[in-house]
């Protein structure tokens, strides 16, 4: 059995592009089969770190490692690191004229395995896992994101999510502008990925109501570029209870 942490984040420094220093020395370890709460109020860096572990170009690492799955990734470009089971679902999906959500799954898939994959099997899974998602079976068919709602975007990105079975996922405010049902919804799709690939999970938030369907191992909390506590899932009630402001670190 493999004991390596799946992510094993040491002294990142991060700049976005050539400007300033973002993220002053991060460290951060996800083991495998767990799921992480990064949490902290919002432009204090959490996203910039979800782009520097997929490897976003227009975020440069200065200083420190990032290694997954054992291997240093520090320096491989994005869809290298996607290949190896790295996902991660934005806060603001793009849209793509002219690419519908079922080819660009289906790409995603080739990509990461290498292979073609038989039409019947991808279609067969690719309908059983809409329904788990409570998806209109046409919007396999449309766009991807075009004239979607920000419900059906982040439902689209949950799709993708299951459909890949990436070994870590990082979705970065994935409930911020969704209703309640759209929010419990794309919280049965993130305990569904649990449940059936065991992939870890890096979820960055600053509100906790799509946590509350899911078992949390350990809170991180950043702010202005530093992870400045960190703890279990009771961390979570906490900041519930008394907000940000009273966590730093003595």
């Amino acid at each position: 059995m493999n004991h390596k942490p799946i992510l094993e984040i040491n002294d990142l420094h991060v700049n976005v592009g050539d400007e300033k220093e973002i993220l002053h020395g991060i460290n951060l370890t996800v083991g495998r089969d767990e799921t992480h709460v990064l949490m902290g109020p919002n432009g204090t860096g959490k996203s910039t770190l979800g782009y520097a572990i997929t490897g976003n170009p227009n975020y440069t690492i200065t200083k420190g490692h990032i290694l997954f799955d054992g291997e240093d990734i520090t320096d491989l470009p994005v869809n290298e690191r996607a290949k190896k089971g790295i996902f991660l679902s934005f806060q603001n999906p793009l849209e793509v004229p002219g690419v519908t959500l079922s080819a660009f799954i289906r790409s995603a898939l080739e990509q990461k395995t290498g292979s073609r994959l038989r039409l019947w099997d991808f279609k067969k899974k690719l309908k059983e896992t809409m329904a788990l998602l409570s998806m209109d079976e046409s919007y396999a068919e449309r766009d991807l994101n075009v004239g979607f709602s920000g419900g059906e975007k982040k439902k689209a990105e949950i799709l993708q999510m299951l459909m890949l079975e990436p070994k870590l996922a990082i979705l970065d405010e994935t409930d911020s502008g969704l209703d309640v049902d759209a929010v419990r919804t794309v919280s049965q799709g993130v305990q569904l990925f649990r449940e059936r690939t065991h992939g870890s999970l890096l979820i960055i938030t600053h509100s906790t109501r799509i946590l509350e369907a899911l078992t949390v191992d350990a809170t991180h909390v950043m702010e202005e570029g530093v992870i400045v506590r960190n703890g279990g899932a009771e961390l979570v009630d906490e900041i519930n209870e008394k907000g940000f402001g009273s966590l730093r670190d003595a």
